[in-house]
């Protein structure tokens, strides 16, 4: 199996301020872990920004930038999106098939939208999914706290067997890439 590692939306505006996700800082540490762990095996990593034709996510804006505390080499592969799925209108599928991919490590914000939306596309598409338990977050909604949603999707994914392929939920320290 040939792996690639999704990093999504862990942008500004996701991270600082209004629309921080809960444990943001801590969450892009474990990212960025998982990240130097797949650089090193020579597997992929793909930065996915989310934006929107205006708001915090607009195109150019500071809260569309990638968060500061977010570590970007120059082989990454950065691709923009507009929906909360990863595939929808982007080149994702192309790339990750030109490389060969056929299992990927997600992570990122926020849970119940783009990294939820990503990883069932993902499994549809045929691709296994390591989801990194500790490494994705969001927004308190009004009914759930924002562990408690982060905590539902990894237990919610990780039970998907209609598509064949399945989700596994994994703490970032414990994920491993093969060379």
């Amino acid at each position: 199996m040939k792996t690639a590692l999704l990093i999504i939306d862990v942008q500004h505006a996701l991270s600082h301020g209004e629309y921080a996700a809960f444990e943001a800082d801590r969450v892009i540490v474990r990212i960025n872990e998982v990240a130097a762990r797949v650089r090193a095996a020579g597997a992929p990593v793909i930065v996915i920004q989310h934006e929107a034709a205006g708001g915090a996510l607009a195109h150019g804006t500071s809260g569309w930038q990638l968060s500061r505390g977010l570590k970007v080499e120059p082989g990454d592969v950065l691709l923009r999106k507009m929906a909360t799925d990863s595939f929808h209108g982007t080149e994702l599928q192309a790339v990750l098939q030109e490389r060969g991919v056929t299992e990927l490590i997600v992570c990122g914000f926020q849970s119940e939208f783009c990294v939820d939306t990503t990883t069932r596309r993902a499994l549809a598409l045929g691709y296994s999914v390591t989801l990194v338990a500790d490494g994705h977050s969001t927004l308190d909604n009004g009914v759930l706290s924002a562990a408690l949603i982060s905590a539902h999707h990894n237990e919610t994914l990780a039970n998907i067997t209609s598509f064949g392929p399945r989700a596994v939920a994994v703490p970032a320290a414990q994920i491993r890439v093969e060379r």
